[in-house]
């Protein structure tokens, strides 16, 4: 093998609103709780079916997490792109060691797009947050120039 990817991509709501943490080195980290669902007609009944599973999102991006805490309420809907990193901790009850696995969005190939519908405080029926690691600006996705000269 000559390589290796761990890439995530999730469109999904969220099941909560966003949770602002401050680390040890005083920056936030966002925790986000992201629903995705599919739906089928069962063959036998002809009754429809659906399925959601719950996915742990972890926004270190500094500037996005102030977005994130800014425009992210539960039921917004997001578009998600960023890496499985599973996390080793200690419960304080047991003394056991405990697995977390998360979607992390940090660095230059996460991104963070809101989409229009449930919760989302916007006009524009899709904005991006951040496509880059240092980009936390808000940028509609058809923000081209018209004054383009080719």
């Amino acid at each position: 093998m000559a390589g290796s990817l761990n890439k995530v991509l999730l469109i999904g709501r969220l099941g909560a609103d966003p949770e602002i943490k401050q680390m040890t080195n005083g920056k936030n980290v966002a925790r986000l709780s992201l629903a995705t669902s599919q739906s089928w007609k069962d063959k036998n009944t002809g009754e429809k079916k659906e399925k959601t599973e719950w996915h742990r999102i972890v926004v270190f991006n500094e500037g996005l997490v102030n977005v994130v805490q800014q425009y992210l309420k539960k039921g917004a809907q997001v578009y998600i792109e960023g890496q499985l990193t599973t996390r080793k901790w200690k419960d304080e009850k047991t003394g056991q060691d405990k697995y977390s696995t998360e979607v992390v969005i940090q660095g230059y190939n996460s991104s963070l797009t809101m989409l229009g519908g449930s919760g989302g405080n916007t006009d524009r029926s899709s904005q991006q947050i951040s496509k880059n690691n240092d980009d936390s600006s808000q940028v509609p996705p058809n923000d081209l120039d018209d004054e383009i000269p080719f």
